[in-house]
């Protein structure tokens, strides 16, 4: 409890009521004029009931800048704006209510702000210490209805950005979950294209002293222990991939797509004819599938172009598409992941970024040669 209180009253906060918002440039704009606005309004009604002897630069400067701060440090603007609160008594003796008009579209709109976006601890002290405040500064006996609603708005607040947060760690939980998936799914689908050529590498061992004539003993022991060398790999792999399988998966035993495969995602798509590695060809097939699942996604009705080339002992695939109608939501990056780590397996990399058209581009790059 000590900690949460040096948090609320001293520590340094970089909480952000719209971090994370997909319209919070505009929403920053509004809140900005909204603050300058009412510190216009604050200023005037001071100079109008008051004698003005020069004090409201400051109530504009503590009604802007709080206001200001909610984007950048919800409790730094909490400080300023409850210390505002007290100097507002001070410079308004005649107000007769700790919020007048004013205040209230100004103060209200920051306890919004810590309630939305702080735990339940820091918002209980807020709400305590700013009960005190008000107590302290109200002159009128009206206390106790501004601390009842001002107590409502941080409950109201504190509901929604739990339900907020809630909604957040479900999709990251999600997100995460969908990511190991992933993960498993290229770990099973490298086992079976290296296991496939291990298992040539034994066939052709086992057979090599029957195809070469006059091998020497010494060349058919080196061929016998290079199979069970090979023969080994493979039932450690499936050891280890057995790991990765749920108990009541059968392995598939359909052979894995490749480059000629990707015909069947995209009928105009532009394939190179290169002989390329299985698990090459498989990278190249997945990421197409992916980037083309994305464009229907978020980018429903655009014109896609798929393009896979060799240059220089690199493979080249490029899927784009341009802009569409609105997105359809769904997914959480995870897929973009996915792709990025079956390059990176390579030795590859890849870029996903929006176009100058306003459409969206992924570029992938795979060398083919030994690492």
């Amino acid at each position: 409890m000590i900690r949460t209180l040096l948090q609320v009253v001293l520590f340094r906060d970089r909480s952000r009521v719209f971090d994370g918002f997909r319209f919070r440039h505009p929403l920053t704009a509004l809140v900005l004029l909204h603050g300058l606005i009412i510190a216009i309004g604050v200023s005037s009604d001071y100079v109008t009931r008051e004698e003005p002897d020069g004090w409201w630069p400051l109530l504009f400067a503590i009604v802007a800048g709080s206001t200001a701060l909610t984007l950048r440090s919800t409790l730094v603007a909490w400080r300023l704006a409850t210390a505002g609160l007290v100097a507002m008594r001070l410079l308004t003796p005649s107000e007769p209510a700790a919020l007048g008009g004013w205040q209230w579209w100004w103060y209200v709109p920051v306890l919004l702000a810590v309630a939305t976006v702080h735990r339940g601890r820091v918002v209980l002290l807020v709400a305590l210490i700013t009960s005190g405040v008000v107590l302290w500064v109200e002159r009128s006996g009206g206390a106790l209805p501004t601390i009842g609603l001002l107590l409502l708005v941080l409950l109201l607040g504190y509901a929604f950005g739990a339900r907020g947060r809630a909604e957040r760690r479900f999709h990251a939980e999600q997100d995460e979950k969908a990511a190991l998936v992933e993960r498993a799914r290229i770990a099973r689908e490298m086992h079976d294209v290296v296991a496939h050529h291990m298992s040539l590498v034994v066939v052709r061992c086992e057979t090599a002293p029957y195809r070469i004539a006059d091998l020497p003993e010494a060349g058919k022991q080196e061929f016998a222990e290079l199979g069970a060398a090979a023969r080994a790999a493979i039932t450690d792999m499936q050891q280890l991939l057995g790991v990765l399988r749920e108990s009541d998966r059968r392995a598939d035993r359909t052979p894995q797509p490749g480059l000629a495969d990707i015909r069947s995602l995209h009928a105009d798509a532009s394939v190179t004819d290169a002989e390329v590695p299985g698990a090459v060809g498989l990278t190249a097939y997945r990421i197409v599938q992916e980037a083309l699942t994305n464009a229907g996604r978020h980018a429903p009705g655009a014109t896609t172009s798929v393009t896979v080339d060799l240059v220089d002992d690199e493979l080249r695939v490029v899927v784009r598409n341009t802009a569409g109608g609105p997105s359809l939501g769904g997914g959480g990056g995870h897929g973009l992941r996915g792709m990025r780590e079956r390059v990176a397996v390579h030795g590859g990399s890849l870029t996903a970024e929006p176009t100058a058209d306003g459409g969206f581009e992924v570029r992938a790059t795979v060398p083919v040669g030994q690492r």
